[in-house]
């Protein structure tokens, strides 16, 4: 649902501009504040296209031509600029600020008040006079620096012909930039127009812009089983995303980032199922990172089961995977699924340790954050990713078998899919496995939209 800048106490800063979210190739737009005049000249914003092929270490510029559509001379614009967590900005001219908490690598609001990311803001004044007829940019671009975890960024612009900072309670804070300021310059009347789909309203023009840098993000689940007393075991089922990237496609606008797809072996029931999990079949659930709509990059999510054995069945198997969606930012596929066993040798015989064969020391990592839950499940146990743990060997009269792990990601693997510890399970062996694929990795904002 839009909202219009009056809705709002900070307008087009606190929060993704003036709208809820833009998809990769549309441009949302709200409307006017509830004091503005709609015999206002009209402001409209350059041509704007999608931004692609930046590279982590590299910069791009910041579009900022407009047009003044209307019959009136303006004394004053403002240029509001909002990019995502992926994006930073150096130093800033005089006359440009930006929300004071905010800084490099860390926007004022981690998260906002629609369970989002927390975005960058940036508006600049320009003191002089616009005239009707006549296209504008500053002299100097803005640029804005990649940063190495960026892939699907979002960037937001707004020219208005009136503060943005300014709300009923007064002016925002706003820390001024120490750069020499920028002044602006006419463009020839030829330059396109229009942005992407200009805004209705002549008080301001706002669009949204998909940024695409070229990196990538390794998407990995695990699976690890510890023991408890009497024929009962606990399942943690794990997602990460390893990085270097974090990922939130278009925006949150298509959903979960991803979903986690868990199968309980044969002879088992489930006593109590994780959070942000629901049920799909016999046995089966489909999981959901906390975050929902992203996963930052060294972020793990754990979504535990208690399960109750009913039934020894030689060899009963279950899996973590990843669910078949298009991910083409994960080049590592050998890790999107991991197989646990629980390992009997039909007479009753507790089983030993089960571990991997090996697998990569994770990295320290920032968590995905917390979001609001969908209808269909809540949300999973964030944590930064951790050490694998080195292959053990079965005690003795266990038959409990443990596959191979599989490659890890970058930073933040989860190694240790094996059972670290003896499953002291009447009449069953136990034994944890994570076969070909050892380790998981992974992250939007409010419930899903209806």
């Amino acid at each position: 649902m839009l909202r219009t800048v009056a809705d709002r106490a900070r307008p087009l800063r606190r929060t993704s501009a003036v709208v809820g979210a833009v998809a990769l190739t549309a441009l949302a737009l709200a409307a006017a504040p509830a004091s503005a005049d709609n015999t206002r000249p009209g402001l409209v914003l350059g041509l704007l296209k999608p931004v692609t092929g930046v590279k982590p270490g590299g910069s791009f510029e910041l579009p900022g031509a407009f047009a003044n559509k209307g019959t009136e001379t303006l004394d004053k614009v403002w240029l509001t600029y909002s990019f995502s967590r992926g994006l930073t900005h150096q130093e800033l001219p005089s006359n440009c600020e930006h929300p004071r908490g905010e800084r490099l690598g860390a926007p004022a609001v981690p998260v906002d008040e629609e369970g989002l990311p927390g975005k960058y803001f940036v508006t600049c004044e320009f003191d002089q006079t616009v005239e009707p007829g006549a296209v504008y940019a500053p002299e100097k671009a803005l640029s804005l620096d990649v940063l190495g975890h960026a892939l699907y960024e979002h960037l937001g612009v707004t020219i208005s012909d009136y503060d943005p900072g300014q709300s009923e309670s007064g002016p925002a804070d706003e820390v001024p930039g120490t750069g020499p300021a920028v002044k602006l310059v006419e463009l020839p009347s030829t330059t396109p127009l229009g942005g992407i789909r200009p805004a209705k309203n002549p008080a301001y023009d706002y669009a949204g812009v998909p940024v695409t840098a070229v990196n990538t993000a390794d998407f990995q689940v695990a699976a690890q089983l510890t023991g408890r007393d009497g024929q009962f075991v606990t399942l943690e089922a794990k997602f990460t995303n390893a990085g270097p990237a974090w990922v939130m496609p278009d925006n949150g606008e298509s959903g979960a980032v991803t979903h986690v797809l868990v199968k309980m072996p044969v002879g088992t029931t489930v006593t109590l199922k994780a959070d942000g999990c629901k049920k799909v079949d016999a046995g089966s659930y489909s999981c959901i990172p906390s975050s929902y709509y992203w996963a930052n990059e060294n972020s793990t999510y754990t979504f535990p089961f208690h399960l109750r054995i009913v039934k020894a069945v030689v060899g009963a198997k279950g899996s973590v995977a990843l669910e078949a969606k298009e991910r083409p930012f994960d080049k590592n596929k050998k890790n999107d699924t991991a197989v646990f066993l629980l390992g009997t040798d039909g007479n009753g015989s507790t089983g030993g340790t089960g571990s991997t064969g090996g697998g990569s020391t994770g990295g320290t990592g920032s968590t995905g954050g917390s979001g609001s839950t969908s209808s269909t499940g809540g949300s999973g146990t964030a944590s930064t990713g951790g050490t694998g743990s080195t292959g053990g060997s079965g005690s003795a009269g266990s038959s409990a078998s443990a596959g191979s792990a599989g490659s890890s990601g970058t930073g933040g693997g989860l190694a240790n899919t094996g059972a670290g510890s003896t499953l002291p399970l009447a009449g069953v062996a136990a034994a944890v496995l994570a076969a070909g694929a050892g380790t998981v990795l992974l992250t939007r904002r409010r419930a899903p939209r209806r």
